[in-house]
């Protein structure tokens, strides 16, 4: 079987996702520059309404919303990078012969549903949690005091998203970690460098493909999601995805619009990952 006839066998492909993705995305761009009654294009007009809308500096509470929506993801980022390489370098270079094992164990929270992982934390942050209660018998406490509800929110998110989102920040940069050859490793040190200078300039820059992989699969997910910051706010911290909820019944234009932002996002970390050289050695 040739070539050709190999290409052959993905038009089904192509067609179904020219008809169940291309299309939409289409729809959801014109939508998002039209004032429509739904999804009727019934006396639908071309209108920029829903971008005025979202970024309107007269009312800044969408800009707002997006910022916030920033703030979550992009911190939750940085403390997923901040323990998931440590954790990921130490596992790679462990001399366990079955890492397989601690990566498991890594991985063991995402089995559970995350919603019910979530609900434990908001009981576990609050003032009266189950183990506080347990604790009680035998004389003993377990309260978290915030110095305001604010504070207790912002925290309860970002440990919530922290937790749930762990794991994709580690495998890659594990998994890359693991593929360095040695003898790269043996070669910086027999020239003079010590282990930091090594790592520095040997190890880090050759796992940057994963770093640059777990940091788009965290912050993604943190960026679009809402289930997690509403659970643990309480339907008091509003995302972008909060908006796309509130508003996807009785007004497709903004929501459109709310979905381009995302999608812009998302195609935007893809040319990033394309970024990055098949080694991972550099984003240049």
């Amino acid at each position: 079987m040739n070539i050709k006839k190999l290409g052959r066998l993905a038009l089904p492909y192509l067609v179904w996702m020219l008809v169940l993705v291309g299309i939409p995305l289409v729809m959801i761009l014109v939508l998002s520059f039209m004032k429509t009654d739904g999804v009727s294009f019934t006396g639908a007009t071309w209108s920029l309404e829903a971008w005025q809308e979202m970024f309107s500096v007269t009312d800044p509470t969408n800009l707002k919303i997006l910022l916030d929506t920033f703030t979550f993801a992009i911190i939750a980022t940085v403390i997923c990078f901040a323990i998931g390489y440590p954790m990921a370098y130490i596992v790679a270079r462990s001399p366990f012969s079955n890492k397989f094992v601690i990566l498991v164990l890594t991985i063991i929270p995402m089995w559970s549903n995350s919603l019910l992982r979530n609900v434990a934390l908001k009981n576990i942050l609050s003032e009266t949690n189950i183990l506080d209660s347990l604790l009680s018998r035998v004389g003993m406490d377990f309260v978290i005091r915030f110095a305001n509800q604010d504070q207790a929110t912002f925290i309860s998110i970002i440990v919530g998203l922290v937790l749930t989102y762990l794991p994709f920040m580690i495998l890659p940069i594990y998994t890359v970690i693991e593929k360095i050859d040695e003898s790269l490793l043996e070669a910086s040190m027999d020239l003079g460098a010590n282990p930091a200078r090594t790592f520095l300039k040997v190890t880090f820059p050759l796992s940057m493909k994963g770093v640059t992989t777990g940091i788009i699969m965290v912050f993604l997910p943190c960026f679009s999601g809402f289930a997690i910051q509403k659970l643990l706010s309480r339907g008091t911290v509003y995302v972008l995805g909060s908006l796309i909820e509130a508003n996807y019944i009785h007004d497709i234009n903004f929501v459109s619009m709310l979905s381009i932002v995302i999608l812009f996002l998302i195609f935007g970390s893809m040319m990033i990952v394309n970024k990055v050289d098949k080694e991972g050695a550099t984003l240049v």
